[in-house]
């Protein structure tokens, strides 16, 4: 080294520095994707739960039906699809998915326009708005069972509706309305429009309160009004609270329960039997435990599909809404 000269000395660099800087890009981009994965190992243990107390026991309860148990005898002998073949000739199961069916057609179409038209209702600017949706969404948060007797007792033929009908019109428009077989149905589906129209008109009222004032404002600009604003600009911007709205309906009415066994027990005759109230009556009253099973498998297949062939068809629109 020459004299007089200064040795630049070359300081070595941190070691986390130099790794990171060694490292090839692959590595990194590894690294972030551990990164981002990270929070789905939290969901690990609640996962392991739901597994052990759900799935596990309900893929053991399902063996069942592949059974001739009658949910008392210490053995149970295999039976292959019997149940399953025994369903197709049952003329109860029939009638069941049949009456089911309707319930969940009639219930998700009916509940959601009243629910709609509720929504767009109280969501004017009339000072008693708050009261009218407090009002309205009241019975939403009734139990099923609550409300199914008090309207049990309403619809008797010696009830608070005949007695209505009785005090403004003829007596001839008074009706059993839930011993007559031509009726019963139609009483069980308009109770449960009734307690549940206003858990539409919610979800409606939230999708509407989310449309921008400017929306309204353009389109009367552009000169649309009235059913041509709904049609055109309300109703496609309501399409993720109609999803919603369509799918709990849809589900609701294929596992309808409650109110019906309470108002009806399945009568007069079946004519208000549901593929629930069936398997209930399987289970613990007929002694058929292995059949009520099989009731059960179908009735969840039945859930799966109508739900995600909804949920595929309404997203759908909602992408080309967008």
């Amino acid at each position: 080294m020459a004299q007089g000269s200064v040795r630049e000395v070359k300081r070595p660099e941190p070691p986390d520095r130099r790794a990171r800087s060694a490292a090839p890009a692959a590595a990194l981009l590894r690294r972030g994707r551990g990164r981002r994965r990270a929070p789905v190992w939290f969901l690990v243990p609640a996962l392991g739960l739901y597994a052990f107390v759900v799935l596990l026991p309900s893929a053991q309860g399902a063996m069942f039906a592949f059974t001739d148990w009658d949910g008392l005898s210490p053995t149970r002998d295999f039976a292959g699809l019997g149940n399953f073949r025994e369903m197709l000739e049952d003329p109860a199961a029939r009638g069941a998915l049949r009456q089911t069916l309707i319930i969940a057609v009639a219930v998700t179409v009916v509940q959601n326009a009243v629910g709609l038209l509720l929504a767009l209702g109280v969501h004017s600017t009339i000072k008693s708005r708050n009261v009218l949706r407090v009002f309205l969404f009241a019975p939403a948060v009734m139990t099923p069972v609550v409300t199914a007797a008090l309207w049990k007792y309403m619809l008797a033929p010696e009830g608070a509706l005949n007695g209505l009908i009785a005090a403004v019109g003829p007596d001839s428009w008074q009706r059993n309305w839930l011993g007559d077989p031509t009726l019963a149905l139609c009483s069980v589906i308009g109770v449960i429009v009734w307690q549940f129209a206003g858990y539409s008109m919610v979800i409606f009222l939230a999708g509407l309160q989310s449309i921008p004032r400017e929306v309204y404002e353009a389109a009367s600009v552009d000169g649309a009004s009235g059913w041509s604003r709904f049609r055109h600009v309300v109703l496609p911007l309501l399409a993720p609270a109609t999803t919603i709205n369509l799918m709990l309906s849809i589900i609701g009415g294929l596992k309808l329960f409650d109110q019906v066994w309470v108002m009806t027990g399945g009568g007069p005759g079946t004519s208000t039997e549901t593929l629930s109230t069936l398997i209930y009556k399987n289970a613990f009253q007929f002694n058929e435990y292995a059949y009520s099973v099989a009731l059960a498998i179908v009735l969840t297949v039945f859930v799966a599909i109508f739900s995600s062939g909804q949920y595929g068809l309404l997203r759908r629109q909602e992408r080309a809404v967008r």
